[in-house]
C-alpha cells in the first residue's frame, strides 16, 4: 500500500507535468500567447531536482508530448501526414525537453547551479540549430516563433538570430527554478536571479530601443491580393482566363488607389511560357511592380515554382525559382539555387513562401542590401499566422521589410522591426485583398553579418557544460527527495 509521502509526491508529479503541458499547449499552438512559453519549463524544471533522473524525464517527455497536441488537427488532417510522419515532430520536442531537464539535474545534483541555470538554454538552442541546419523544414517549430506578438523581445533578433530568442525564453524559467531550490546557497540563488533579470531587462532595453530608432529613407505604398479560384488552372483553360481577368480586375482596383507595388499569391497559374501579357500591361499602364507566383511548365523542361516580376517599363518578367520544396507535395518541381534582385530602386528582392523558413535566406539577400522582399505565397489557412510570421521574423534578423501575398493564409506587410503595418486573411473560398504603406530603412544587423554566430557560441559552451557535468560532484548531501 502506497505511504502518503509517496502520494504526495505523485501528485507533485503530476500537477508539474499538468501545468508544463498547460504551458507548452497554450505557448506553442500556431497562434501562440507569447507569455505561455516562457511559462512551460518551469514546472518540470523546479520538479526535476526533487525526484529521481527518470521520472524526471519522463515528466519533461509527458508534458511536451501533451502541449504538441494542440496540433494534431493541423498536422492529421489539414496537411494530411500519415501516422509514422507524425511521430519526429511530435516526439522530438518532448525529446529535446527531457534531455534538457536531465542535464539541469545532472549539474544542479553536483552543486554547479549557475552551470545548471545555463545549460536550460544552451542545450535547447544547440539542439534546435542543429536540427534546423538538417531539416528539408528549415527552422519550424523553433520556440523563438512564439514571441512574435512580443515586439520589444524579438527585436533581440537582430544581434543573434532566432536563437538569442529561444534562449532568453528558457533561461528565464531556468534562473527561477535555481532560485527555487532550498538546496543551493543563498547568496548563488540571488547572483543567479540577478543575472537573469539583468539579461532580460537588457534584452528588453534594447529592443525596446530599436522598435523607438527611425531611419526611414522612404516609403512604398503596396498592394496585395488573393482570389479565390481554381487552383493552378492552365493558362488557356477557360478556368485560367476566368481567373486571370479577376486578378486584372482586382490590380485595376489596387492601381487605382495607386499602389507602387502589388504582389499575388504562389502558383496562381500553370505556364508554359515565362510570359503573361494581361499582367505585364496592368504594370505597365499604372506604372508599379507586379510579382506573381506561378507553376511554370516550359516544353520539354523540368517543372518550376516560380515568381515573375513585372516592371512600369513593360520588359519582360524576372524570373526567381523557389529554393526549398515542400517535401512530398512539391516533389515534382526542381528547386531553384540563385537570388533574384530587381533593376528598381528601391532595392528588391524575390522570393517564395518556404524559402522564408530559413534564415539563410534572409541573410544572403541583406548581404545584397536589399530593403523589400516580395513573397507569393501559399498556406493551409490555420497556420497562416505563425507562417507568415515566421516569414517575418527573417526581415527583423537581416533587416528588410517584406511583402507577403499567400492563399489561403493571410495577407501581410511588415517592417524591418517585424510590425506588422497591414493584414488581411485570405482563404480558398472568398477574395482578399489588403493595401498599407511600407517605410523602407538602410539596416545593417549584426546577424546578418555574422550569421549563426550565437548557435554556435551554444554549441561550444554545451561542450564545456556536458564537461562540467561529469567530473565529480562540488557538494555532498541526498538529493531532496528522490522517493519517486
Amino acid at each position: 500500500m502506497a505511504s502518503r509521502p509517496d502520494l504526495s509526491k505523485l501528485a507533485m508529479v503530476l500537477a508539474a507535468i499538468a501545468l508544463s503541458a498547460a504551458g507548452w499547449w497554450f505557448g506553442a499552438q500556431l497562434h501562440p500567447m507569447w507569455w505561455a512559453a516562457w511559462l512551460a519549463p518551469l514546472p518540470i524544471l523546479w520538479l526535476a531536482t526533487r525526484v529521481r533522473a527518470s521520472v524526471a524525464a519522463i515528466a519533461a517527455f509527458v508534458s511536451c508530448l501533451l502541449g504538441a497536441a494542440s496540433q494534431w488537427h493541423y498536422a492529421r488532417d489539414l496537411l494530411h501526414l500519415p501516422l509514422l510522419a507524425l511521430v519526429l515532430p511530435v516526439c522530438a520536442p518532448g525529446v529535446i525537453f527531457a534531455l534538457t531537464v536531465l542535464l539541469y539535474r545532472r549539474l544542479s545534483n553536483r552543486g554547479r547551479y549557475f552551470a545548471a541555470a545555463m545549460s536550460v538554454p544552451v542545450l535547447w538552442v544547440a539542439l534546435y540549430y542543429l536540427n534546423s541546419v538538417q531539416s528539408p523544414n528549415g527552422t519550424w517549430g523553433d520556440l523563438g516563433y512564439t514571441q512574435l506578438d512580443a515586439l520589444p523581445v524579438i527585436q533581440i533578433a537582430a544581434l543573434t538570430g532566432l536563437w538569442g530568442i529561444g534562449f532568453l525564453v528558457m533561461l528565464l524559467p531556468a534562473c527561477v527554478a535555481v532560485f527555487a531550490n532550498r538546496l543551493a546557497p543563498q547568496r548563488e540563488r540571488w547572483q543567479i536571479a540577478g543575472i537573469a533579470i539583468a539579461v532580460v531587462a537588457l534584452a528588453l532595453g534594447y529592443g525596446t530601443w530599436r522598435l523607438r530608432s527611425d531611419t526611414t529613407t522612404r516609403q512604398v505604398r503596396i498592394g496585395l491580393v488573393s482570389i479565390a479560384g481554381a487552383i493552378r488552372p492552365a493558362e488557356d483553360s477557360p478556368k485560367g482566363q476566368n481567373l486571370e481577368q479577376r486578378y486584372v480586375a482586382a490590380l485595376d482596383s489596387l492601381g487605382k488607389q495607386g499602389v507602387q507595388m502589388a504582389v499575388m499569391p504562389e502558383t496562381v497559374l500553370a505556364l508554359s511560357k515565362a510570359e503573361r501579357p494581361a499582367l505585364a500591361a496592368v504594370a505597365k499602364q499604372y506604372g508599379m511592380i507586379l510579382v506573381a507566383g506561378m507553376d511554370y511548365r516550359p516544353d520539354g523542361q523540368a517543372e518550376r515554382n516560380m515568381s515573375m516580376a513585372f516592371d512600369a517599363k513593360g520588359d519582360a518578367p524576372t524570373l526567381y525559382f523557389k529554393h526549398h520544396l515542400m517535401p512530398d507535395f512539391e516533389a515534382r518541381y526542381k528547386p531553384g539555387d540563385s537570388y533574384t534582385l530587381l533593376p528598381s530602386d528601391p532595392r528588391i528582392g524575390l522570393t517564395i513562401c518556404k524559402d522564408m523558413d530559413f534564415p539563410a535566406m534572409g541573410r544572403s539577400y541583406a548581404v545584397r542590401n536589399v530593403q523589400l522582399l516580395l513573397v507569393p505565397a501559399w498556406d493551409f489557412e490555420a497556420d497562416g499566422w505563425l507562417h507568415s510570421r515566421m516569414a517575418i521574423m527573417r526581415g527583423v534578423e537581416s533587416g528588410f521589410a517584406i511583402a507577403r501575398a499567400a492563399r489561403d493564409g493571410a495577407l501581410t506587410l511588415s517592417d524591418d522591426r517585424g510590425r506588422v503595418l497591414a493584414e488581411a486573411p485570405s482563404n480558398l473560398d472568398a477574395d482578399a485583398s489588403v493595401t498599407g504603406t511600407l517605410p523602407l530603412r538602410d539596416t545593417q544587423t549584426l546577424y546578418s553579418r555574422w550569421g549563426d554566430w550565437f548557435a554556435w557560441l551554444d554549441l561550444v559552451a554545451l561542450v564545456g557544460l556536458l564537461i562540467l557535468a561529469f567530473l565529480p560532484r562540488t557538494t555532498e548531501g541526498p538529493i531532496d527527495g528522490t522517493a519517486i
